[in-house]
């Protein structure tokens, strides 16, 4: 029989966690809670590490974690500080004793691990300071707090830029913190605001809601908001844990919560310690390529499968001001689903770089399904990374990013569609045989090849690995998008694919001409493209061979994004031409195999699709327009298109 149980602030955990006697804590009921079970918990800031004891048995046996009705509760990984002494000027210090960290002390554990880049000459920790609300930056040393005059950000490249302060709003708020055997004593520059007054908060524990061992499975986190906590760098050669998430089970469904400061991850779905824990960097002796490239063989071997790993639901929740990635996954992710998210200011206070930063990180993305998210303001928007394979990005939209999305070192099939890709750089893709249909193209567009890293390609609908493979570049298809050219003077359009052969049969042929060889002889030829139906404008430059198609090169859009409050709308301006200008919809027939994979653009559970419904998920009926909308008008369109 399933049970309900209470958590709140007037509770006592030697309590029984009925409605009249409620728990204190979410952990207290977490231990009693069982398959088919739902906790409540009433309003209240709870600081502590939720680690769920049990899953559930089954989606219909799941256990529910829940906010009350109406009642606002937050999950912190940090603790109110309220004994700080002056030190020097407007420095205070703070004397922590150590055992309040629990053998997990953020002020010496650092952001460290492979693929991070920098900063080298100094240590980022993973602790941080808050005022009312507010994250600091660590200084370098203690003398750095006296004058903070200069801001020192790291940029996407991951090159050193320093800003000078020329207005108080600019102020660099700093703390830099001692530990020896007893005591971590915190050093901060509050700007003349009294710390014992002010709400004033320090990171203690690693993650907010996360089991601390695999495997548990259905459950459900929803309505909660959670912050403050002192994750470690996630690369996908690594334990990826997170503010919360499943620790490589099955089943979880985290909804409509709002998720901030994580210092580095936010909502893990990734790997775990077993199949790799950042062996480059400890070990030294092989590239984190091919530890990469081993764990996914490791995985196999304790069940990555889709009977025992993935399947998650993440969806209607805001997820902010995280110093990684707001949404990470490296295997774990399979078959997952993720959308109605709002997720923005990733990776933007730059105390350290490296090659695994985005709004959502995702590596062996398979069928994973992202669609309708609004992802702004971050360092990296979407990064499919490794065997985006049945994946589909679809209606999300992206504005402000310094990149929209990228695709890595995959080879398909995978969908982008009906998305707005609305920075001045859309695509990054060094991928092959993906296929991009009714989308809008505001910013460049990147083709690299990537001829020195193998990687694995699966089964359809499935983690069983089948091959892999060089990334030859194209094997794509662009059918019926708008590319506008006017945001910046990089190459916006198709023209990236000119000398590519437009069939698989004149590649067939292209290959055979340099007869005899073998591996040789595929090199030198440009994989195939198909292109067709796509609308250029603002100095966008197609597809040389592209022969179905609206160039307008000369025709100036009006293009923006424009945010307002909770509202964002698209302002685009379209000749008269472009309502005549009629295309069909694709699907699984049309959009055919991809060549290394031999697989076909379908649904997660093998059927046929079709793309004809369009950003808002009106479905077009016969002839239909290039772009996301079903519907546009000529001249100047305002559309609402997020809130």
């Amino acid at each position: 029989m399933a049970i309900i149980y209470y958590v709140a602030k007037t509770g006592n955990d030697a309590g029984t966690g009925s409605k009249e006697e409620p728990f204190l804590t979410i952990g207290a009921a977490a231990k009693a809670a069982r398959a088919g079970d739902t906790i409540i918990v009433h309003k209240g800031e709870y600081r502590e590490w939720v680690k769920p004891v049990c899953g559930g048995l089954s989606n219909r046996r799941r256990i529910i974690y829940e906010t009350a009705k109406g009642e606002k509760v937050i999950i912190k990984g940090s603790e109110r500080i309220q004994n700080w002494e002056k030190a020097d000027g407007f420095i205070w210090k703070a004397v922590l004793t150590n055992t309040m960290f629990d053998g997990y002390n953020p002020y010496l554990e650092t952001v460290a691990g492979d693929w991070l880049m920098c900063p080298v000459e100094h240590p980022v920790h993973l602790g941080d300071v808050y005022l009312n609300g507010m994250s600091f930056y660590e200084a370098e040393s203690y003398d750095a707090l006296k004058n903070p005059i200069v801001r020192t950000e790291i940029l996407d490249n991951g090159t050193k830029e320093t800003v000078p302060i020329k207005n108080p709003e600019q102020t660099k708020y700093l703390w830099f913190a001692v530990v020896d055997a007893e005591n971590t004593t915190i050093y901060a520059n509050f700007h003349g605001a009294d710390p014992n007054r002010e709400m004033v908060e320090v990171n203690v524990r690693r993650s907010c809601f996360y089991p601390d061992r695999t495997g548990v499975s259905y459950i459900t986190v929803r309505g909660f908001e959670m912050a403050h906590a002192a994750t470690p760098w996630a690369p996908p050669t690594a334990d990826q844990p997170g503010l919360i998430g499943p620790n490589w089970s099955k089943g979880w469904i985290i909804e409509n919560n709002i998720i901030h400061d994580s210092k580095c991850s936010a909502i893990s779905i990734g790997k775990e310690a077993s199949t790799g824990n950042n062996y480059r960097t400890l070990r030294r002796d092989k590239p984190g390529y091919q530890y990469q490239l081993e764990s996914v063989f490791a995985a196999r071997k304790i069940g990555w499968s889709k009977e025992t790993i993935g399947s998650h639901i993440i969806r209607g929740n805001t997820i902010y001001d995280c110093g990684q990635n707001g949404i990470v996954g490296h295997l774990g992710c399979v078959f997952s689903e993720i959308y109605d998210n709002h997720i923005y200011n990733i990776a933007l206070k730059r105390e350290f770089f490296g090659h695994e930063i985005a709004g959502i990180k995702l590596h062996a993305a398979i069928d994973v399904q992202i669609h309708h998210n609004h992802i702004h303001d971050c360092s990296l928007g979407t990064w499919l990374d490794w065997q985006a394979q049945g994946t589909r990005v679809s209606k999300n939209l992206y504005y402000n990013n310094n990149r929209d999305l990228f695709v890595e070192v995959s080879h398909g099939p995978y969908i982008v569609d009906h998305n707005i890709l609305g920075s001045k750089f859309s695509l990054d893709n060094h991928a092959q045989g993906g296929a991009y249909v009714n989308n809008l193209f505001a910013g460049k567009i990147i083709l690299k090849k990537e001829l020195n890293r193998a990687t694995p390609y699966h089964a359809p609908h499935s983690t069983d690995v089948t091959g892999y493979a060089m990334v030859y570049g194209a094997d794509d298809r662009f059918y019926n998008n708008i590319f506008i050219g006017g945001a910046t003077t990089d190459t916006v359009g198709t023209a990236i694919y000119d000398g590519c052969t437009t069939s698989l049969e004149e590649y067939i042929e292209a290959v055979d001409a340099k007869k005899p060889g073998d591996l040789e002889i595929f090199e030198p030829v440009e994989q195939t493209v198909y292109i067709s139906g796509n609308v250029y404008f603002d100095g966008a430059k197609s597809f040389a061979k592209e022969a179905d198609k609206l160039d307008l090169p000369e025709f100036h859009t009006d293009y923006a994004v424009e945010q307002n409050g909770g509202e964002v709308h698209l302002v685009l301006t379209l000749p008269e031409v472009f309502g005549s200008y009629s295309v069909a919809a694709h699907g699984t027939e049309s959009l055919g195999r991809v060549r290394v994979v031999d697989a076909e653009f379908e649904n997660p559970d093998g059927s046929s699709l079709t793309l004809d419904s369009d950003y808002f998920g009106s479905i077009s009926e016969g002839a239909m327009l290039s772009g996301p909308f079903a519907v546009l008008k000529i001249g100047e369109n305002r559309v609402k298109v997020w809130g």
